[in-house]
């Protein structure tokens, strides 16, 4: 049973991060550092819940005792790897079934999400409420040229299809009851951002540089990035259906008046149907079935897209969660495992 929430206060003392990670545990341990060290300077009680998404190396290795400024630092191990975005998805289920907080900040593991831009986005919180969750909208990249230039293409090919811009990542704060809205998007299990901008749910976007990663290399390569392009493009696939669908039916369109201009100018200047016209119109008759055959494709792509709701966080949470380990101090200052949370 859900935990009774209390009203967001107009002063935000107590935070909840959610933050997935995959085998980064030494960057993830160097970043709890910095965050320790902002809660304290901003008065905050801050909780840590890292989401273990299905690590091929134990957290308990590099993984530490939670630092000065983070008052509990649980880890949520997942039975397998399911990918960033529904890991934040789960990690957000189960915060909202089993901790309550003023607010609730998202952001990733490896240090780029920089802890000193987080007082920036929970100072937008009390204005936004309940209604809308603030984005951190990057005001520069830190990556190589190259993934600049295939970041880049990748945003130009997301606007054609879907006709909206992509501005934001994961890192992101809400409040409690702005986290109660996104449990019952089925959209959360591919691309966190993409699904709250689908569920018309208002994002204030905050300018936020983005920061360096602490330990190690990013796992972001070409194939990954390709990977996330269409986890997020698939959110928008009913109006990336519906886009095709009339541009296909256009091109049938197109298709057939080439056809019948070929043969009425073929007929007009009384000559009969010269072999170039017919072989011009046949080409193009084929690209008119073509073009129908697209859309009807497209069309039952629409059609499955309103129907696709496989996944929803606070109802399936609990399938993917294997155990929540709460990470605590000895007296010594060493940090131990203790027993189950949740």
């Amino acid at each position: 049973m859900a935990i009774p929430r209390a009203h967001m206060s107009s002063s935000l003392r107590s935070v909840l991060f959610v933050i997935p990670v995959f085998d980064d545990w030494e960057a993830a341990g160097l970043l709890l550092y910095d965050l320790g060290t902002v809660a304290r300077r901003e008065g905050w009680r801050a909780e840590v819940l890292l989401v273990d998404d299905g690590s091929t190396e134990p957290w308990e290795v590099d993984l530490g005792p939670p630092p000065e400024g983070i008052a509990r630092l649980d880890v949520l191990e997942l039975r397998r790897n399911v990918g960033h975005q529904r890991a934040i998805a789960v990690g957000l289920a189960w915060a909202h079934e089993h901790r309550e907080a003023d607010a609730v900040v998202v952001m990733d593991g490896d240090g780029e999400d920089r802890p000193e831009s987080v007082p920036g986005l929970l100072a937008k919180v009390p204005e936004a409420g309940h209604r809308a969750v603030v984005f951190a909208k990057r005001a520069r990249r830190s990556e190589s040229l190259l993934f600049r230039l295939m970041y880049h293409a990748f945003r130009v090919f997301h606007r054609v299809f879907t006709g909206r811009r992509v501005e934001v990542g994961n890192f992101s704060a809400m409040s409690w009851g702005a986290l109660d809205r996104l449990m019952g998007l089925p959209e959360m299990g591919h691309h966190y951002a993409a699904a709250v901008e689908k569920a018309r749910i208002p994002m204030l976007k905050v300018p936020t540089p983005r920061g360096r990663r602490l330990r190690g290399r990013g796992k972001m390569d070409f194939v990954a990035l390709v990977r996330h392009g269409l986890a997020a493009m698939s959110v928008w696939g009913e109006e990336i259906g519906a886009r095709l669908l009339v541009g296909s039916a256009g091109l049938v369109l197109a298709a057939l008046a080439g056809v019948v201009a070929l043969l009425g100018a073929a007929w007009h200047r009384g000559e009969g149907a010269p072999v170039a016209a017919l072989l011009g119109a046949g080409l193009l008759a084929v690209v008119a079935l073509n073009g129908l055959l697209l859309s009807v494709v497209f069309s039952f792509l629409v059609l499955r897209a309103r129907t696709d709701q496989a996944f929803l966080p606070l109802r399936d949470y609990a399938h993917y969660a294997r155990r929540c380990v709460q990470v605590e101090r000895s007296g010594a200052g060493e940090g131990h495992i203790g027993a189950s949370a949740g």
